[in-house]
C-alpha cells in the first residue's frame, strides 16, 4: 500500500508549511487526486490516520478532492472523459489522443493551521 508513503509525506510537507507560517498544529490538509494517480482515495485516508499520531496534525482531518481525467482531442478540439490509458479515444471523432489534461494529480491544495501560542 504505497498510500502510507504518500501519507507520511503529506503529513511531514503540511507540518513544514505550518511552521513557515508560524502555527503549532494543522487542523485540515485538501489534496487534489487524480483519478489516474494511483491512489486510492480511502485507503490514503486511512493512512493519513495513523501517519499523523504524534504529529503537529494529530487533530487534522484529510479533505480530498478527486479530479477526474480529461484528455483533449486536437484534430476536433473536443475535451472529453478519458478511458485507460495511454490511449484516450475521442468519442467525437474516434481518434486517439495523448494530451492528457487532468487526472495525474497528487498535490496538497490548502491548509488549515492553528497560529502559535504566545510564551
Amino acid at each position: 500500500m504505497h498510500e502510507v508513503s504518500i501519507a507520511a509525506a503529506l503529513v511531514e510537507r503540511a507540518g513544514e508549511l505550518a511552521l513557515a507560517e508560524g502555527a503549532d498544529t494543522v487542523s485540515a490538509v485538501t489534496v487534489r487526486v487524480g483519478e489516474l494517480s494511483g491512489v486510492v482515495p480511502d485507503a490514503l485516508d486511512f493512512a493519513f490516520e495513523v501517519v499523523r499520531a504524534g504529529t503537529a496534525l494529530s487533530g487534522a482531518r484529510l479533505v480530498v478532492e478527486q479530479v477526474p481525467a480529461r484528455a483533449y482531442c486536437g484534430p476536433c478540439a473536443a475535451e472529453f472523459a478519458v478511458g485507460v490509458p495511454p490511449f484516450f479515444w475521442c468519442p467525437r471523432c474516434d481518434r486517439p489522443s495523448r494530451d492528457l489534461r487532468s487526472g495525474r494529480e497528487l498535490a496538497i491544495t490548502a491548509i488549515e493551521t492553528a497560529p502559535r501560542a504566545a510564551t
